[in-house]
């Protein structure tokens, strides 16, 4: 059967006339977006539907599960934010338990709010010496089970991180289905995973019930596009195509599905080049570093992600920020993010030859410059206790608020979350107590110049006017 795109193209040279939607009508003059137009089309005759598909798109959704190898696999085009949504919806009930990582994504939080959810939190688990978030073993999975005291309704975790660290899916899975317990994985970052020798193994064959893949990430797709894939029988298919229809957009754009369709026929001709390229890019980086000793790229002995380039600064000269403003401004690299010692570069199999080896000489060079200066001596900024949990979530959320200057709201409750973006993990959750430690956690990243949301200039009626001060959103006192 073609794809979604041949059919497009097909629609695109007839002469069929557009009295549909969208308003561009196809007509490619409308505006310069011209490529795009050619083939957005709605849900017309002859092309299928998201949401109760049994055409192409049903055909598109079979190519990406043979790629993957899952029992179901689901196009998403509102991104992998849709696809946790539906996960926790579909595997939790309303007002139920999830044990999670700390260091999930915003989009687990919001999905939390929405259906009332509990969260037990696993222990934090950071790479000090990074500042990052580490992977879990299936040991401390099973004693973070035993240890809340309450069965939750399912387990949440990220792997990879954002960073490139992994967690043992395929024994977390098998602790977790002794207790019948389904296993959501957010793997939006590890959609290379499993495609070849020397990649880590996907999270699907590792026994996860849901996966959550975003394609754009590493994978040749247009920004916005995911897949969700489904296993075994402890979660409900049909419960989960439910929520897919709620969270995901009732007009779903066709360039976007195209644009995944055409991924994976990519993927399935030539992924074996994707994955050769890739590891021959990052060994020619790691082999090109080695001998530098103030920026070095971390290895994957340490993060198993060959895609995630983390760049760290054992320099008490050099932040974080000032590499990834040094790297953009001086060497034209845009790097993915920058953490309070790092920064962050994600390659894939697309990259080039010349874009490689300005990063792999940009290293170097920076290394030179910090010659002879001091190694870090204080540890990283981010907490790694979790705060006091006063209320849930969702009540906390649903409350009142008010604006609070930051060095004045030590006790209170957070009426928002405060987060660093990217990747958008937060440092406080709604309902959880201020404490002195955010406090300073959130000064120092504000001096790092990192980017923290939740935290804005004072700008109440009695804090206006006071320089350099910060407000940070509260649960109103009654």
């Amino acid at each position: 059967m073609p794809d979604i795109y041949q059919e497009l193209m097909k629609l695109a040279d007839s002469g069929m006339y557009p009295l549909h939607m969208p308003g561009h009508k196809r007509n490619l003059e409308s505006t310069p977006l011209k490529g795009a137009f050619r083939c957005d089309i709605t849900e017309i005759d002859g092309f299928d539907n998201l949401h109760d598909e049994n055409g192409i798109i049903l055909e598109a959704e079979k190519r990406a599960n043979d790629l993957y190898g899952a029992d179901e696999t689901y196009f998403l085009v509102n991104g992998s934010t849709s696809g946790v949504l539906s996960a926790l919806s579909a595997a939790v009930p309303d007002g139920g338990v999830v044990l999670a990582a700390r260091g999930s994504h915003k989009s687990f939080y919001h999905g939390a709010y929405l259906r009332h959810l509990d969260i037990e939190y696993l222990p934090v688990k950071m790479i000090d010496k990074y500042g990052i978030f580490d992977g879990y073993s299936a040991e401390e999975v099973e004693n973070a089970l035993s240890e809340i005291g309450r069965m939750p309704d399912a387990v949440f975790i990220t792997s990879p991180t954002y960073e490139g660290k992994c967690s043992d899916v395929k024994g977390i899975s098998k602790v977790c289905h002794k207790k019948n317990i389904p296993l959501i994985v957010d793997a939006a970052h590890g959609a290379h995973f499993g495609l070849g020798e020397g990649l880590p193994e996907s999270a699907v064959t590792a026994g996860a019930d849901i996966v959550i893949h975003s394609l754009h990430k590493t994978l040749p797709s247009m920004t916005q596009t995911a897949l969700i894939h489904v296993s075994g029988d402890i979660v409900s298919k049909a419960l989960l195509k439910r929520f897919l229809r709620i969270y995901q957009s009732s007009s779903p754009s066709y360039v976007l599905m195209s644009s995944i369709d055409l991924c994976i026929k990519e993927l399935m001709e030539k992924k074996d080049q994707y994955v050769k390229k890739l590891l021959e890019y990052r060994k020619r980086l790691d082999q090109g570093t080695k001998d530098c000793t103030k920026v070095r790229i971390i290895g994957t002995d340490e993060l198993e992600d060959p895609s995630k380039v983390l760049i760290f600064v054992d320099s008490e000269e050099m932040t974080g920020h000032e590499l990834y403003d040094i790297l953009r401004e001086e060497y034209g690299l845009q790097l993915e993010m920058a953490g309070e010692r790092y920064g962050l570069a994600i390659i894939t199999g697309w990259d080039t030859d010349e874009g490689i080896e300005r990063l792999l000489r940009a290293v170097c060079e920076i290394d030179k410059r910090l010659e002879g200066s001091k190694a870090l001596k204080t540890g990283s900024l981010v907490r790694s206790l979790l705060p006091k949990k006063e209320m849930l979530l969702y009540k906390a959320w649903d409350q009142d608020t008010e604006a609070a200057l930051l060095e004045n709201a030590r006790g209170r409750i957070a009426g928002d979350f405060v987060n660093l973006y990217p990747p958008g993990i937060p440092m406080i959750v709604p309902g959880e107590v201020i404490d002195e430690r955010l406090i300073e956690q959130i000064r120092g990243c504000i001096d790092q110049g990192l980017n923290v949301q939740g935290i804005s200039d004072a700008k109440t009626s009695e804090n206006k006017g006071i320089i350099g001060k910060r407000e940070i959103t509260c649960v109103k006192q009654k």
